[in-house]
């Protein structure tokens, strides 16, 4: 009976230290508009949460606009409007193409998921 005590408590003590963990590192998952959206959009034709694939990863945009109280206004806006220069040493000057046919508020919510992630330090360019 004393082990299946110790071993309950330490079966809970592991779940609870793996639950922490997991939601410390762990990207939130986009909901089903945001989703759609980001597909309609293609945005993960160019982007991922943790790697380059032509624009810089989702966590590297999370990591530049932390402490930033107007990053999602911004982020909202470049997602908009498009742009270029902010990461052609990891681009190669690729453009981001604009999105107008997003609403604010479509774009806000997709700022809000990229700005969500976990932030990542870009590696050095080149």
């Amino acid at each position: 009976m004393r082990v299946l005590s110790v071993l309950s408590f330490a079966f809970i003590g592991v779940l609870m230290t793996g639950l922490g963990a997991s939601r410390a590192h762990a990207a939130p998952a986009a909901t089903p508009a945001i989703q759609s959206q980001m597909n309609a959009q293609g945005c993960f034709a160019c982007h991922a949460v943790d790697m380059k694939i032509v624009g810089p990863a989702y966590g590297w945009v999370a990591y530049r606009f932390a402490h930033q109280k107007d990053a999602v206004q911004k982020l909202a806006h470049k997602i908009i409007s498009g742009g270029a220069g902010e990461w052609n040493a990891w681009t190669g000057g690729i453009a981001m193409p604009p999105h107008p046919d997003l609403s604010l508020a479509q774009a806000e919510a997709m700022a809000r998921w990229v700005l969500a992630q976990k932030p990542i330090a870009p590696p050095p360019p080149g």
